[in-house]
């Protein structure tokens, strides 16, 4: 009996998930070395672009795939906001960060129920999501990349960046709801056993 090996997309996925705590114990302990951590993160951050691109480059996109891959977004993105939470420990990095983080549990959960009332494709990923997560990603490459002093210039471009795609996230978390909405209301209304 033969077993089919992952795919590359597959892969790089769970290349993705591998990096993080690497990529955490690095940032922790190559304190003054910063960038080296946020290469890491960099490197994270390109393959989650790479395997969606050779996914459907390739036409090997999978369950297991669509599956994992947001799964593993969410652990580089939440690992490093809380790692520069706790470096910074500043409530101009906290606030956004604690809306991302929020945002991308109740996200999970609503594409989660979603998913069990067989109407998944009305969470399917937007171009605003798109866009905040490349400002995310680009937000957090800079902040890591950064000793945790708020008033260089790079650390302030990144909380920019960071603000923006909060605002962002907010954002599409309301088109989420409201494209959830009637299905979650219909949830809301049935009758317990």
């Amino acid at each position: 009996m033969a077993t089919s090996l992952p795919s590359l997309p597959n892969i790089l996925t769970i290349t993705r998930i591998a990096l993080v705590p690497v990529f955490a114990l690095v940032y922790i302990a190559t304190e003054g070395y910063y960038w080296i951590a946020s290469m890491l993160f960099a490197a994270a951050a390109f393959t989650d672009w790479l395997d969606g691109y050779l996914a459907r480059k390739l036409d090997q996109t999978t369950p297991f795939g669509a599956f994992l891959d947001p799964v593993a977004d969410k652990l580089i993105v939440v690992t490093a906001l809380v790692l520069l939470i706790g470096n910074h420990a500043s409530l101009l990095l906290t606030l956004p960060g604690v809306i991302i983080v929020g945002r991308e549990i109740v996200i999970s959960a609503l594409r989660e129920w979603m998913a069990e009332m067989n109407r998944r494709g009305l969470v399917a990923v937007s171009w605003m999501a798109r866009v905040k997560t490349g400002l995310q990603m680009i937000a957090i490459f800079i902040l890591l990349a950064n000793p945790p002093v708020m008033n260089r210039p790079w650390v302030i471009l990144g909380l920019v960046l960071l603000y923006v795609a909060a605002l962002l996230t907010i954002w599409s978390m309301v088109i989420y709801g409201r494209a959830a909405w009637p299905t979650l209301k219909e949830g809301l209304s049935e009758n317990g056993p």
